[in-house]
């Protein structure tokens, strides 16, 4: 939807993962959307170096949020917000509903 916005579809995706889960990093993008994890690299440090982006150490991983002091920050949020509430169900399902949290021990499935 917005790939010519923002450059490409794997920006574009970038974009509403953090948009959707807060937070992300190069593997679980890279898994999630099944794109090479250097691409999906390429993109993080573009936006990081536009300033879009910040990154944070959290132990081996960098997770990338956006920078709360891009002066657009809220307008961009909102855009992607409302993108991502006008995709397919199914892309939904797919990409946006993954479980974040562990799972009790013995807990089925």
């Amino acid at each position: 939807m917005i790939e010519s916005l923002v450059g490409n579809s794997t920006a574009e995706k970038i974009l509403l993962y953090i948009t959707n889960y807060g937070e992300g990093y190069i593997s679980g993008i890279s898994e999630t959307f099944k794109i090479s994890k250097s691409q999906v690299r390429k993109q993080l440090l573009r936006f990081e170096n536009g300033g879009i982006l910040v990154a944070r150490d959290k132990g081996s991983l960098r997770l990338y949020t956006f920078n709360p002091r891009c002066f657009y920050k809220n307008e961009l949020e909102n855009l992607l917000k409302k993108i991502l509430n006008q995709l397919p169900r199914e892309e939904v399902e797919k990409y946006y509903r993954q479980r974040q949290r562990p799972r009790r021990t013995g807990k089925p499935l």
